[in-house]
């Protein structure tokens, strides 16, 4: 063992371990030097501060006890008095250390297999600490192993630096492995464990397939074709948005291939996955009727703020725009980030019919007019009193029948149904105890300040501790599911940049966060510095007010929601 060995042994002991464990030699010999301390406190005391050094050169070991200098020794085996220690050396500080050499020493049986598990410890720890260097940079790349055991369905790869394990969520179902089996999987994640570090593989995460993709077609790796988004059903079906940044190259053709070889090829490791290729398309409505191939899309009615779609397909297409247990469109929605609603047209024709009935009965109720007047309104696309009131008036006149007096009438009719409106809210706030000064943020209106009194939000304080999410909703994906959570003022068409602004308002109100607070940091000079005051001041002031400007909106937008 390298404690009991001579120098030269010493050092050739060190080069063999560092070599094979591939960990720098220097490691390897302060591990043995911190074996050797531990073996000499054991023959020396373990109260004493022992210091053993190895020469990487000589192999020489050099023994030392370190005292701290201190006024009033209290321990004589740790601390040496200041006079005793400027004895030594004159310019000894307090706190410092003198030492003093120790004789050399012979280890015993035990003492040799304790300084061994200290070494075999420190390089234990130096290989784990190089593995996860080597590793956690390489999150996001394909590697390639060989199964060196399954263990309940979770499978343990060797890649020959280390271990991986494959969990049997990431592996693909009906998928089975058995030891000395090659495999190929992608990195998603490494993390450092009590136990050593641990790399994580998948082969269901949809960046896999993105990744052989690009092994597999070189128009990809050369970054002529962009792959824009992947959603996976792993080992059923995926869908993989592509778009050629060179006019004169179908980017689906491409990663198709001659005879459909490239695709084969990752068909193949995926165990027989069907992959549909779609052009992406900075239109969402054109993307998402590619993306519902194979199904024919009739229509689509968008809903930007809410990122909501709907679909109208014939009525024999809807069971393939849906797919097998709501894959098709499913993953559709995954690929283009938009919740997707599909109908036939009969229903999509129900619906509208719907609609067209309930507005039709609110404006009799509210403008008190017959039937046939509230149904030109309702069919002119006028779908609120609050639309009625504050149009221009030209524009009711302009409908068939309508005059001038008819439109300053219907719009004197729907303010006085909202004014009334407003009093029946003013009247439910004041019972639900929502207070006054709630009123204050920019776009809080009254109708909103009853929904919130229903939900226990009743002050300025209780409003600016809301998030985004709980006034608007949200949505959540799991399992290929996506769930609406709906929000508090959910029926009031509100954004989450409005929300977000009437949250961050109401903060200010109660002095939760100031002005300073949200102001956007100032933007340093080429050179990193705020530049000289002297010379810049009198030039940028010119332009201060126009600068803050820019910056302010700047602000706002990096505000959105992604």
């Amino acid at each position: 063992m390298a404690v009991s060995a001579n120098r030269l042994e010493l050092l050739q002991i060190a080069d063999a371990v560092a070599r094979e464990k591939l960990i720098d030699r220097e490691i390897v010999i302060e591990a043995m030097a911190d074996a050797i301390q531990k073996a000499a406190r054991s023959r020396y005391g373990q109260e004493t501060n022992v210091r053993a050094d190895i020469d990487p050169k000589t192999g020489d070991i050099k023994l030392q006890r370190l005292l701290e200098v201190v006024e009033n020794v209290e321990d004589y085996t740790t601390q040496i008095d200041l006079e005793l220690a400027r004895d030594k050396d004159p310019n000894i500080e307090l706190g410092q250390f003198v030492s003093e050499p120790l004789p050399p020493m012979d280890f015993g049986r035990i003492a040799a297999q304790s300084a061994k598990q200290v070494i075999v410890q420190k390089v234990r720890e130096a290989e784990r600490d190089q593995q996860f260097e080597e590793y956690k940079d390489r999150v996001g790349e394909i590697v390639n192993g060989t199964v060196k055991r399954v263990e309940y369905g979770n499978v343990i790869v060797d890649l020959g630096r280390g271990e991986a394990i494959i969990r049997r969520d990431e592996t693909i179902p009906r998928e089975n492995f058995r030891y000395g089996d090659r495999v190929r999987a992608y990195i998603y994640d490494v993390r450092r464990e009590q136990r050593g570090p641990q790399i994580f593989l998948s082969r269901t995460h949809p960046e896999f397939m993105a990744k052989l993709f690009t092994m597999e077609v070189p128009e990809i790796y050369d970054g002529i074709i962009e792959i824009k988004s992947v959603a996976r059903d792993a080992g059923s079906r995926a869908k993989i948005a592509v778009i050629s940044h060179d006019s004169s190259i179908d980017p689906v053709g491409a990663c198709v291939g001659m005879r459909g070889s490239r695709v084969q090829a990752v068909v193949g490791e995926l165990q027989g996955e069907k992959i549909d290729i779609i052009p992406w398309s900075p239109d969402a409505a054109s993307f998402i009727v590619n993306a519902l191939q194979p199904a024919e899309v009739a229509k689509v009615v968008l809903d930007e703020e809410a990122e909501r779609i709907d679909v109208v397909v014939p009525d024999e297409q809807l069971s393939l725009a849906i797919g097998r247990r709501g894959q098709n469109v499913r993953l559709a929605s995954q690929l283009t980030g938009w919740d997707i609603d599909i109908m036939t047209e009969q229903e999509e024709s129900e619906r509208r019919q719907a609609e067209f009935v309930e507005n039709t009965n609110t404006f009799i109720e509210a403008l008190n007019v017959d039937e046939m007047v509230a149904q030109l309104l309702a069919s002119e696309g006028f779908s609120s009193i609050e639309e009625v009131a504050y149009v221009e008036a030209d524009e009711i006149a302009a409908i068939e029948g309508f005059d001038g007096d008819t439109a300053e009438e219907l719009q004197a009719r729907a303010r006085e149904a909202l004014e009334k409106q407003e009093m029946e809210y003013d009247e439910q706030r004041r019972a639900l105890g929502v207070a006054d000064d709630l009123r204050e943020v920019e776009g809080i209106t009254t109708a909103m300040m009853v929904a919130l009194g229903k939900e226990e939000i009743k002050t300025l304080e209780d409003f600016a501790g809301c998030a985004s999410d709980d006034l608007v909703g949200w949505t959540e994906r799991k399992d290929g599911e996506t769930t609406r959570y709906d929000g508090i003022l959910d029926g009031f068409k509100l954004s989450r940049e409005d929300a977000e602004h009437m949250v961050m308002a109401a903060r200010l109100k109660v002095g939760w966060v100031t002005e300073e607070d949200l102001a956007p940091e100032p933007e340093p000079t080429e050179d990193g510095a705020e530049g000289d005051v002297d010379q810049t001041e009198a030039a940028a002031s010119a332009d201060a007010g126009e600068e803050a400007a820019q910056v302010a909106d700047e602000a706002t937008a990096d505000e959105q929601p992604a």
